[in-house]
């Protein structure tokens, strides 16, 4: 009878530094596992199977909303939808960016820090779907029609190339100096969220606009109220830390951060496609649809400054890696 042996799991005190989790004492993988070890630990519970699993089902979840709108939108010719479309692209990208990190983090060290620069990537892919989206349906009556919506996609660009280099940069300094390296990533993705969003604070605190006041400003309140609970959770390492070894399978703070993200993500898509719908007639009215060129660009841009961003620290690595061997060796 064929039996099917799982990896032996660590404690903290087995595994390299680069690995630790605060407040997470059991369950490491193999620092240096094997693919198929990678794999196969979607289906044993250790500290990273809920991380996980918390992202690659919405993923699919997200992936089966994003097929429905297609298949009921005449792409070519309503132009008014393509921003819209982009943005659930881009909302089934990072949970599938971030399953995928996780699952394989702990094949090597080199490869969890290049594993999670792909994931921040897909992180801010993921924020200028949101701008795209925000600046063609949310913005606040007084809003759509100023300089400040005429750029605010293209400085969104910008924010997503200085976030991916700050957020990769920060994962050089977890090891000592892991608190500044904490506050660099908060900061990194903070900023480009705190952008997307001047339209959405505006709107609710400032001057919402006839068109405005409609049933979707319920779901963008429910929405920051989801993003904040997710930022304290990602920043205090809540409850793990108040009692180590309690929650490291279960229940530790990243695992609620990625609940805590997808229920923020699909508040958004709900708030985002009620804009869409009941706005459609004053925004088509009072403003043009962004363009296939404009939308293709921006995306085309982002790809290309987050990708340099990787390869260039993804080379770092390796040179830093090469350096401490020869400094070992003398």
């Amino acid at each position: 009878m064929l039996s099917l042996k799982l990896p032996r799991l660590f404690n903290i005190d087995e595994v390299p530094q680069v690995f630790h989790e605060r407040g997470i004492l059991f369950g490491y993988r193999h620092p240096q596992s094997s693919a198929a070890a990678c794999l196969l630990s979607l289906f044993q519970l250790t500290n990273e199977t809920l991380n996980i699993w918390t992202h690659l089902l919405p993923f699919w979840f997200f992936a089966w909303r994003f097929v429905t709108v297609l298949c009921m939108t005449d792409i070519w010719n309503d132009s008014y939808s393509w921003p819209m479309l982009v943005y659930m692209c881009t909302s089934c990208v990072y949970p599938l960016a971030s399953s995928c990190a996780h699952t394989f983090s702990s094949m090597s060290k080199n490869a969890r820090h290049i594993c999670y620069f792909l994931d921040y990537g897909a992180v801010n892919l993921f924020s200028l779907g949101s701008a795209i989206a925000y600046s063609a349906y949310t913005f606040p009556d007084v809003l759509v029609r100023s300089a400040f919506r005429d750029y605010y996609v293209a400085l969104a660009v910008f924010n997503t190339s200085l976030s991916t280099g700050l957020s990769c940069y920060s994962r050089f300094l977890e090891v000592h100096k892991p608190r500044l390296s904490k506050v660099l990533r908060i900061l990194a993705f903070a900023y480009p969220y705190l952008w997307d969003s001047l339209p959405i604070f505006y709107r609710l605190f400032l001057f919402p606009g006839v068109s405005a006041q409609n049933e979707a400003v319920l779901h963008h309140q429910r929405h920051m109220a989801m993003t904040l609970l997710a930022t304290l959770l990602y920043s205090t390492h809540l409850p793990e830390r108040l009692a180590p070894g309690r929650f490291d399978y279960i229940g530790h703070s990243h695992q609620l951060f990625h609940v805590c993200v997808i229920v923020a993500t699909h508040m958004q898509t709900e708030a985002i496609l009620l804009d869409k719908a009941l706005r459609r007639e004053w925004l088509l009215a009072v403003s043009q649809p962004l363009s296939f060129p404009q939308i293709a660009a921006a995306l085309l841009l982002c790809l290309l400054f987050s990708l340099a961003n990787i390869i260039y620290f993804s080379a770092a690595l390796y040179r830093t890696s090469d350096a401490e061997l020869r400094k070992r060796e003398t």
